[in-house]
């Protein structure tokens, strides 16, 4: 027994030599490198694909990329890589590669013996490949296809040399190595003619021969032997044909991945998203609708509930919905581990549908939401959307101005009785909430509902809470955020401002002692007569104001009919009532001849001297009374005399009460281009942007819009460079 141990230690000892071509050596080492070495370093090469593909984020609003791999940085001996591109298990297996070839490699007189030796090269490049180390993959992959060209792997080596080729940006390269194997389709099994087809279509989608990529996927799809990415291909093929407006090719790719068994579930919902986003006047919505709904419902499909909700608003908008459709936008933005990107689609469509309804101040609080949570600001739709708000801050101000003098001159109006009632109801609702919040807490299912407080049409600026929000919006927009403290308006609290200037700026605040008391709220409404007065006109001016850009800004004819004929119940200034009543002809001109008529008369037969019953009766009269020193022409020298000589505050100045003067005559849009450049040599170049887009905007088919364009395209490649 002693002597046949020691004659199997000797045999044992003599078959580890990696010097002997003998069968049994070559058997040992090939056994030990397949069943042990390699076999561990494989297990580790799938956990790092299944933690690689686990924390790959897809960006379902793009085309998918053919291969879930994001590369960050170009990885060269030398130099490290990212933290987050590090992957232990791809570390280990790249190790167990490495030993594989040190402890196992037989390579006897310029042969190597060990036939499991090109396939430890093969996996050391592919761990170095999904490490983003493509240099040295690069270089694994090249020593199997010289050292091995009769090898059974030679041909998936390849494909991985092909694409590392690509990742290296050697285009050329990656597809001459793909276009020799592609070839001889014959010599291939299907696993590999599927994965040459799916990396020709990786190659393509960098020198966008859209047909070529098409093509290729198409040809990877016919078969099953790697379902996910199949999957992700025909996926890949659905979005492509959208983008080509192939939508009934489109659906098919899309349905044959839903109906794919055995694939990762995010292609399978998506899909269902993908198919929604194909709607077209053939769809029958409601089938759409309640497709989607039965998905929402699906708790499996928590995950993807903000996706879920914002397809089914579109859709419900689509189909004239529009409550429907709101309803699920909000629902989109307050799902549970809703991205940001999909919140800030949302918001975006809540604001469309408030500035469709004319709700200005809604809609840009919900522009101001998307802003701030996107995280690209130079994006053309954010540069847009910025734009789209940027138009709405002169509306908010008015419309928060109008709302705050009315309220408080609604309390004015009041008697005495009518006061201590309204204040009294306020404070009994405010008690009344506050014990209803007490028992919540008490009970504990403790949740502040500011709606309570919420009247819907309080007539007071404080008694509605909607109305409140948008002054906070707008204080913040002004203010920033500032600590509740004395002097709270100076950010640096060394500047001193006079005495009148705080007590005319100051915020009436109300100790928490005394907020359910009486007198306190009616201290509070005013009752000086110069104080009613300049709010009057505060008021007044704010609504002529709207009118003004309800309808040259918006084209929102009924508002601006609205805030006009509102503002003449007031009796407002003489200076004021003459073009309220022009501007209100111009509107019921297209679309009520009795008023228009009316106020046509009014202007000609009380004011037939002023420049707007001329305007009615002659529009030439006044444009081309170039004889007349206070003519349009004439003011306009003036003033750009004033801008050569560099009196900039005095040209903004004219310009404005010239802008005010000659609404609708073609000279406007001059005086606008020549307060902008006035602004600029002021205010700066940003200022001077701004001012330029609103020429822009509102006088596109103006040489003075298209010279604002050319000045801001300028502006924009001045501050790349």
């Amino acid at each position: 027994m002693k002597y046949i141990s020691v004659a199997f230690l000797i045999l044992f000892i003599y078959s580890c030599s990696t010097k002997k071509d003998a069968f049994l050596n070559r058997s040992f080492h090939s056994i030990n490198t397949k069943y042990n070495t390699l076999y561990n370093g494989d297990i580790a090469f799938q956990n790092g694909l299944e933690e690689l593909n686990s924390k790959y984020k897809d960006d379902y609003w793009k085309r998918l990329p053919i291969e879930p791999l994001k590369v960050d940085e170009l990885a060269i001996p030398g130099i490290e890589t990212s933290k987050d591109n590090s992957n232990e298990s791809f570390e280990k297996a790249e190790e167990k590669a490495v030993k594989a070839v040190q402890k196992h490699s037989m390579n006897i007189k310029g042969k190597e013996k060990n036939k499991q030796i090109d396939d430890a090269y093969l996996l050391l490049g592919k761990s170095r490949y999904f490490s983003q180390r493509f240099v040295p993959a690069l270089e694994a992959f090249n020593y199997v296809l010289r050292k091995y060209p009769t090898a059974d792997l030679v041909n998936e080596t390849r494909i991985w040399q092909a694409k590392t080729h690509l990742r290296l940006k050697n285009e050329d390269q990656a597809y001459n190595s793909l276009k020799y194997l592609l070839n001889k389709p014959e010599l291939l099994d299907e696993e590999t003619l599927e994965d040459a087809h799916t990396a020709m279509a990786m190659i393509y989608t960098e020198m966008d021969s859209i047909d070529q990529v098409v093509h290729h996927l198409k040809k990877s799809a016919l078969t099953n032997n790697n379902r996910e990415q199949k999957a992700r291909n025909l996926f890949i093929l659905g979005q492509i044909y959208r983008e080509r407006n192939q939508i009934d090719s489109s659906q098919i790719a899309f349905q044959s991945v839903i109906e794919m068994k055995k694939i990762p579930y995010k292609y399978r919902i998506h899909s269902y998203i993908e198919k929604a986003k194909n709607i077209s006047e053939t769809t029958d919505k409601n089938e759409l609708i309640a497709t989607l709904e039965k998905l929402i419902k699906d708790r499996d499909n928590r995950p993807y509930l903000d996706e879920l909700h914002y397809q089914t608003g579109i859709v419900e908008k689509i189909n004239g919905r529009t409550d429907a459709s709101k309803s699920h936008f909000e629902k989109s933005v307050h799902a549970k581990n809703a991205k940001r990107f999909q919140q800030g689609l949302s918001y975006e469509e809540l604001g469309n549908i408030y500035f469709d309804k004319a709700d200005f101040v809604a809609a840009g609080a919900y522009y101001d939401s998307v802003i701030n949570l996107s995280k690209e600001d130079n994006s053309k739709r954010i540069r847009r959307l910025k734009r789209k708000r940027q138009n709405l801050d002169e509306v908010i101000a008015f419309e928060t101005i109008r709302f705050e003098t009315d309220s408080v001159l609604n309390l004015v109006a009041m008697t005495k009785i009518e006061q201590e009632t309204y204040f009294q109801e306020y404070i009994d609702k405010l008690k009344a909430a506050e014990e209803k919040n007490e028992e919540t807490l008490n009970s504990g299912f403790g949740t502040f509902n500011d709606n309570s407080f919420d009247t819907g049409n309080g007539k007071w600026y404080f008694y509605n809470t909607q109305a409140l929000g948008f002054g906070q919006q707008e204080f913040t927009r002004v203010w920033g955020n500032r600590p509740l403290e004395d002097n709270w308006r100076l950010s640096d609290k060394s500047i001193v401002t006079n005495e009148s200037q705080d007590e005319e700026n100051a915020i009436a605040e109300i100790d928490a002692s005394n907020k359910y008391d009486l007198a306190t709220y009616l201290d509070l409404i005013p009752t000086d007569e110069s104080i009613i007065d300049s709010l009057k006109v505060t008021r007044n001016d704010a609504y002529y104001n709207l009118g003004l850009a309800y309808k040259e800004q918006f084209k929102e004819n009924e508002l601006a009919a609205d805030r006009f004929e509102t503002l003449l119940t007031f009796s407002p200034s003489d200076k004021i009532v003459l073009p309220t009543k022009y501007h209100l002809y111009k509107i019921y001109s297209e679309t009520d001849t009795l008023k228009a008529n009316k106020f046509k008369n009014d202007i000609t037969s009380n004011f037939g001297d002023s420049k707007y019953a001329k305007l009615i009766l002659n529009p030439k009269s006044v444009i081309f009374d170039a004889a007349d020193e206070n003519s349009p022409e004439n003011i306009y020298e003036k003033v750009y005399c004033d801008y050569e000589e560099e009196r900039y505050d005095e040209v903004i100045t004219k310009s404005e009460n010239a802008i005010k003067s000659y609404e609708d005559l073609p000279i406007l849009p001059k005086f606008e281009l020549l307060k902008a450049y006035a602004i600029g040599k002021t205010k700066g170049l940003d200022a001077f942007k701004s001012a330029l887009e609103f020429v822009k905007l509102n006088y596109a088919n103006t040489e003075e819009g298209k010279k604002a364009a050319e000045v801001i395209e300028t502006i924009g490649k001045i501050k790349k460079d």
